[in-house]
């Protein structure tokens, strides 16, 4: 096999237009591609630098909006950022000391959840 990385996942969402607010303008990533394809809206978006994207998909068939689970996003803040988000009226659980790191989740306005980690301690 020569995978090496993942490109992009898929976040089911119903409103393209609140969904690019979210993720570009409160979680702070980048958009990509925004362009139609026939019927369909390509709306790709990642934090800056990244080498995996999210395609916000909107409408199509077998993609329930609010059904996207175990997403992990690491953060250099995780304190401040949750602090931050829910400032700006986001709904964040946590964040919660795990015996795996630190985390929180947050819910974008469809219901899709988040993880936001802490970077993983060091092993020894």
């Amino acid at each position: 096999m020569n995978i090496t990385h993942t490109k992009i996942v898929t976040v089911p969402v119903s409103d393209q237009d609140r969904a690019k607010t979210f993720y570009v303008d409160t979680l702070g990533f980048e958009v990509l591609v925004d362009q139609q394809a026939g019927p369909m809206r390509w709306l790709q978006v990642a934090p800056k630098g990244a080498q995996t994207s999210f395609t916000l998909a909107g409408g199509q068939p077998g993609l329930t909006p609010g059904t996207a689970r175990g997403i992990i996003l690491e953060t250099t803040d995780l304190d401040g950022d949750c602090a931050q988000l829910a400032e700006a009226g986001v709904d964040v659980e946590g964040p919660a000391d795990r015996p795996w790191g630190r985390e929180a989740t947050v819910i974008d306005p469809d219901g899709n959840r988040l993880v936001l980690a802490a970077p993983a301690p060091a092993r020894r």
